[in-house]
């Protein structure tokens, strides 16, 4: 049987928008029965950010947060269940050009 942390991943979207800079997106990854029992989810993205500690309690969206941006880094997530176990996440930021070549930045 899988545990808890195994059930949950970060799982990202984005597109180019030009000029070195990207709009990009992140969710929580699961089967149903497992994003029922979640309450919300923290994530902190890199310092540079505004407002780098997001809080997301969208659970028909699968927690997603939507920003935008140029560089890569790694995305904490905090999954917060209803019972209050705190189950910890991380994911490398993934940008690529249209044509393929990756944001190394």
């Amino acid at each position: 049987m899988p545990t808890k942390d195994s059930r949950y991943k970060i799982d990202q979207g984005y597109e180019y928008q030009g000029d070195d800079w990207w709009e990009w997106w992140i969710w929580i990854e699961a089967d149903k029965e497992d994003l029922d029992i979640v309450d919300h989810v923290i994530y902190t993205l890199h310092p540079t950010f505004y407002e780098p500690v997001q809080t997301v309690k969208d659970r028909e969206e699968k927690f997603k947060l939507l920003t935008e941006g140029w560089g890569t880094f790694t995305i904490h997530a905090k999954i917060v269940l209803q019972d209050s176990t705190e189950i910890p996440l991380k994911h490398k930021l993934h940008l690529a050009y249209p044509d393929g070549s990756e944001n190394t930045e």
